[in-house]
């Protein structure tokens, strides 16, 4: 087999220019050995990070044509697996930590995101690249139109950095829209000090509406919502901001139930 077909189902655009592919390989760190390429398509990245002797490279595609292709041409590639990344718990096939890097399908990019800040304390670090809209949103702080669920949540565990962009013409077939490579570094926070189902479920309620003021589009989760927040629209808080109005949500309603319980013995 000398050539994949691009499947639009599949949302694949092809990198074709090496030196691009190459300085992508040379954004990711070498602080663990074991590195997750996702959707290497005809490996070219795979190529790059197989020259790399410190790196022990394993990667995931769902296109079966891509796998044989990459089964044919590469080897030396010990670790290929057919599977979905969004349905796999691939956190199995590594015993420690492991990096993913991957020029990431435009139409399950987010979703993606979602998978590895859900398996964050097992990957450190992740070099990706999306949509040039995608990149912005994740990077983006407080205070800008792009600022959102993503921003917020990303933001809280990794540190976020937009790496460069990447011109229509370098792909097969060419996407309508340019590209960036963004590098996410896991941060320090171990976990935060607030329920972190609450604070998504209010990161999402209040971006969900994001033209409200707060003490409306957070009505459902807390009716009387701290004063300093009531009058302020989502993109206005950062993410520790986020993470104190979850804190004191989860204060006002234990309150509350203390109250109703104390009603109920008298």
């Amino acid at each position: 087999m000398s050539f994949v077909r691009p499947k639009k189902k599949l949302g694949q655009h092809f990198l074709t220019d090496q030196n691009i592919a190459a300085k992508i390989v040379d954004s990711l760190g070498a602080n663990v050995p074991d590195v997750l390429e996702i959707g290497p398509g005809m490996g070219v990245l795979t190529q790059f990070l197989l020259q790399r002797p410190e790196l022990n490279v394993h990667v995931i595609e769902i296109d079966t044509e891509s796998v044989e292709y990459l089964k044919e041409h590469f080897p030396n590639l010990q670790h290929i697996y057919s599977e979905d990344f969004l349905k796999a718990d691939i956190t199995e096939r590594f015993a420690g930590n492991f990096n993913v890097i991957g020029n990431f399908p435009y139409n399950i990019s987010s979703q993606i995101f979602f998978r590895i800040l859900k398996f964050r304390n097992r990957i450190p670090e992740t070099v990706g690249m999306v949509q040039k809209e995608v990149a912005e949103r994740i990077a983006s702080k407080h205070g800008t139109k792009v600022y959102g669920i993503m921003s917020v949540l990303l933001q809280a565990f990794f540190d976020i950095e937009y790496l460069f962009t990447v011109p229509e013409t370098v792909f097969n077939p060419p996407p309508k829209v340019k590209s960036a490579v963004i590098r996410i570094r896991r941060n320090q926070v171990s976990e935060l000090p607030c329920n972190e189902d609450l604070f998504i479920k209010v990161v999402k309620a209040a971006f969900n509406q994001r033209r409200k003021m707060m003490r409306n589009s957070l009505r459902e989760i807390c009716a009387d919502l701290p004063v300093e927040y009531a009058e302020k629209r989502p993109e206005q808080l950062s993410v520790n901001d986020f993470v104190l109005l979850t804190c004191a949500i989860e204060n006002l309603k234990k309150v509350q139930y203390e109250l109703r319980v104390d009603q109920r013995k008298h």
